[in-house]
């Protein structure tokens, strides 16, 4: 390799080293504090989704303990200040201690928001056969905050994503949380857009109100919000674009994108995730990668938890966090930047 090769090859590693983009940008991302508790409960999934940085899927069987259960509980009755319990997966509902956890974490008066994949309600526990049409109902008596993903507002481009079928059964879904109150103001439906393929989100306002007026006018369908999400490149989705050879190119893309104004809200700054074995993370996305958060004692768990150690953590970075800083930046709740 030439001298000038090397120079060129160097300053692309140091491009992709998002440490040392907050640094030469001037931006420093410590804790703020622990408002939500973010608990994988499951791997188990009735969907094979293309897009999935969890790799879930009907054959995983990874499940939380109701000990772990027990000890989530502890933590968000201790700690004052995390107001809310964000439960995922998988398809979190297929965990046989999720409505125990909800109902528990509601009576400590949290906050419980369901990242709810919409077409479990239909297919039921892939591996039992347990059905879960209760669901949409079980929502509404808990008041939980439900969060959906639909990657478009007509089915060619949803399947194209999440599988055959799974725009229609959303559908119909989506119609019986409406049934329930979702999407009056009242009991809070959110959906979330991933995009197809290589690209970055648009603007999260205007796509809010191009999903709503589709919705409401083909299916009669009501919700509150819309959050545009990055599809990180980790695990299925990874894959998927290595096997396009498209990896490098998306990489830059992210890297490309990056905008300094989208560092405050990014979610590790207010979150901790966790994982269904207990260990704690500084978001979803590092648990998949297993970069567990660490202090001065070692690994952080939810059987070591203090939350001034866990404020006091460094957090971790990795390529994929210039998917979190891309354009409007990404979130758990969406874009970044109002």
């Amino acid at each position: 390799m030439s001298q000038r090769a090397k120079t060129e090859e160097k300053a692309r590693i140091n491009n992709h080293d998002f440490s040392r983009k907050l640094t030469g940008q001037g931006l420093d991302i410590d804790p703020i504090t622990v408002e939500t508790l973010q608990v994988n409960i499951t791997k188990l999934c009735n969907q094979t989704c293309t897009h999935c940085h969890v790799d879930s899927s009907p054959w995983r069987t990874e499940q939380m303990s109701l000990e772990s259960v027990d000890r989530c509980l502890e933590i968000l009755s201790e700690n004052d200040c995390i107001k809310n319990l964000d439960l995922t997966g998988g398809a979190p509902e297929l965990n046989p201690h999720f409505d125990y956890f909800v109902e528990e974490a509601r009576n400590l008066g949290k906050h419980v928001m369901v990242r709810h994949n919409l077409t479990v309600t239909l297919d039921g526990n892939p591996r039992t056969g347990e059905e879960k049409m209760y669901i949409p109902g079980f929502f509404a008596k808990n008041r939980v905050e439900v969060i959906s993903s639909l990657p478009y507002y007509s089915s060619y481009f949803t399947d194209k994503q999440r599988g055959k079928g799974v725009f229609e059964k959303s559908i119909e879904s989506l119609k019986m949380l409406n049934r329930e109150g979702y999407g009056d103001g009242k009991l809070k439906l959110n959906l979330v857009y991933n995009p197809v393929g290589t690209f970055l989100p648009p603007d999260q306002r205007s796509l809010e109100t191009d999903f709503k007026a589709k919705l409401k006018k083909n299916y009669g369908i009501r919700f509150d919000n819309l959050y545009t999400m990055t599809n990180m490149p980790i695990n299925r989705f990874e894959k998927e674009l290595k096997r396009q050879n498209a990896y490098e190119e998306y990489i830059e893309k992210l890297v490309n994108a990056f905008n300094p104004k989208a560092v405050d809200g990014i979610m590790c700054r207010n979150l901790l995730s966790v994982s269904y074995d207990g260990k704690i993370y500084d978001c979803d996305f590092n648990q998949m990668l297993e970069m567990q958060a660490r202090n001065g004692n070692g690994g952080l768990t939810i059987f070591n938890f203090d939350l001034r150690q866990a404020t006091k953590r460094k957090i971790k970075f990795g390529i994929h966090c210039f998917g979190c800083t891309a354009g409007g930046g990404s979130s758990c709740g969406g874009q970044t930047i109002s």
